[in-house]
């Protein structure tokens, strides 16, 4: 446990620099250390809410959150991760539909969209993976922006800094939404383990992301880190698809 809180911290720190949770690698590594299938997604959107929170208001504070721009992706997106909590999965299909997700995860964080030509997606479109995203969050514990940030700077939605602005309050909210559908299908009992087992790495990911929050007003994440922590989500998605694989 002292490692995990450790490496919780540090993600955490690392994610809420950029405006993200962490939801990714915290699956991942909660995949690695054996924790229990049904817990994974009540953990990671947990210590999603308690990293974005901090750096939500200050987004909002600074200005940099267009309302009406938003609203559309978000109005999508929760019901559908409400909707995702709620599905009971067997162990073989979560583990498979959460493999996917790290995979696609890790290749999100690899991808360097600003850098290639801009991209026109109709507003259909967008709405439709803001959707899908959504859904996805509320099933494996992942909020979506390492999804829909790369989409937006690919389309040139916004500049750099308000679209982690959105990604911050896109996670709070779906992972607000998924885990009362992840409560409401495996009941209120459901927050014991975490509460009193994992205790150390919701306040990890408080102190780390409280950090990162304030740091990510000011710098970016080095790109080596990402490459590294995308290497680490990539290791534990091929783990968690050969173990679903072993499953079915």
């Amino acid at each position: 446990m002292f490692w995990l809180t450790g490496l919780f911290a540090i993600v955490a720190l690392i994610y809420a620099s950029v405006g993200f949770g962490g939801g990714s690698t915290y699956t991942a590594l909660l995949g690695l250390w054996g924790v229990d299938y049904a817990l994974i997604p009540i953990i990671s959107l947990l210590c999603n809410i308690i990293v974005v929170t901090g750096g939500s208001v200050r987004f909002v504070r600074a200005g940099l959150v267009k309302w009406p721009q938003i609203m559309p992706l978000l109005l999508v997106s929760a019901p559908l991760a409400f909707v995702g909590g709620l599905v009971p999965l067997k162990q073989w299909l979560f583990l498979m539909i959460l493999g996917s997700a790290l995979l696609l995860s890790a290749v999100a964080l690899i991808v360097q969209p600003e850098r290639m030509a801009p991209q026109r997606i109709p507003k259909r479109v967008l709405l439709l993976l803001s959707g899908s995203v959504g859904l996805l969050a509320g099933l494996s514990g992942i909020g979506g922006g390492i999804f829909m940030a790369p989409v937006l700077h690919l389309i040139r939605w916004s500049n750099a800094r308000r679209i982690a602005a959105f990604a911050s309050i896109y996670i709070l909210i779906n992972s607000v939404t998924g885990l009362a559908g992840q409560l409401i299908k495996a009941g209120p009992h459901s927050l014991a383990e975490p509460a009193g087992q994992y205790w150390p790495l919701l306040i990890a990911v408080f102190v780390g992301g409280q950090i990162g929050s304030m740091l990510g007003m000011k710098i970016m994440t080095p790109r080596l880190l990402k490459t590294l922590t995308a290497l680490l989500v990539g290791y534990a998605a091929l783990r968690l698809l050969w173990q679903g694989w072993g499953l079915m």
